[in-house]
């Protein structure tokens, strides 16, 4: 491992500790406990795997299979947690509208179920060995995650056209954060699939510094004081008609109806024109006789 692998692992628990700083006192702990949990986590896990490649290497066969034991365990909880944190991050994107809260977070969870399942299946009815198949169970799930963070990403991005100044709030930066590393990772994915593993030490080290980027993101954004997102007004008395139908010396009553509303609105037309009246008394239209032209 060289001097910039070193220097990557160092700074990234400074990162970590800066940002769980930053976190607590800003309070913003109490508001994402998810995510919270989630960055302890790769603090401890960091620590965790810099000590067992450090001082666990005496027997080379011996310290590879504690360093992959540890690594896999580490890499299965932290996609656990990551999904909890999406799940955290749609719960606070959703907060005003309760429906589509738990709509969302339904549809969530059932995928999240679904893909589990299918990766432990992928993985067993493969004709690899027991810890091979662990490793396949992780990495198909990993991936299918990290999809579903950029998709994520992507949405939060849509609805900002909807909600002004959204991406100034802290859901935004650490829906970011999630999509940029899952974007690299899967891009990284991929060239190691085309590619091979012969700079597997360099993929590392880019992945290393990829999450150092985003952790400096995330410090950015939960160490300033959130903005309020203007709320979506609902209109609930009828449409733009009525309104412009209204005149400003006699406006509609708010707890009126929508059949009442239009009823004043009918009348204020009506009072607005002088109709003309008719000159005789009687109807023409049934009083005459009709014409030949207008026979059947």
């Amino acid at each position: 491992m060289n001097w910039l692998s070193y220097a990557s692992w160092l700074a990234g628990p400074a990162l970590q500790i800066t940002l769980l700083v930053f976190m607590v006192r800003r309070d913003v702990h109490r508001t994402f406990p998810r995510f919270f949990s989630y960055v302890i986590f790769q603090f401890a896990k960091t620590g965790v795997l810099f000590v067992t490649y450090r001082y666990f290497a005496g027997d080379l066969a011996e310290g590879s299979k504690n360093y992959f034991d540890v690594y896999w365990a580490g890499n299965a909880i932290s996609v656990l947690l990551a999904v909890a944190v999406m799940d955290e991050i749609l719960h606070h994107l959703f907060h005003r509208y309760g429906g589509i809260q738990t709509l969302a977070s339904t549809i969530f969870r059932w995928a999240c179920g679904l893909l589990l399942l299918v990766s432990i299946l992928g993985a067993i009815s493969s004709n690899e060995g027991s810890a091979d198949r662990v490793v396949a169970a992780v990495l198909s799930f990993e991936r299918s995650v990290r999809l579903m963070q950029c998709g994520l990403f992507l949405l939060i991005m849509l609805l900002c056209r909807v909600l002004k100044h959204c991406w100034r709030q802290p859901v935004f930066g650490v829906a970011l954060g999630f999509g940029i590393f899952a974007s690299i990772e899967l891009i990284l994915v991929s060239a190691v699939t085309v590619f091979g593993d012969a700079q597997a030490e360099t993929v590392s080290l880019i992945k290393s510094l990829a999450y150092n980027a985003v952790t400096v993101l995330w410090i950015g954004y939960l160490s300033q004081e959130a903005e309020s997102v203007p709320a979506v007004e609902v209109v609930s008395h009828g449409p733009a008609l009525n309104i412009a139908l209204a005149s400003p010396e006699a406006p509609l009553n708010g707890d009126s109806s929508f059949l009442a509303m239009v009823e004043q609105a009918v009348d204020r037309v009506l009072s607005r024109h002088t109709w003309p009246a008719p000159q005789t008394k009687g109807s023409h239209i049934i009083g005459r006789k009709p014409g030949p032209e207008e026979r059947n």
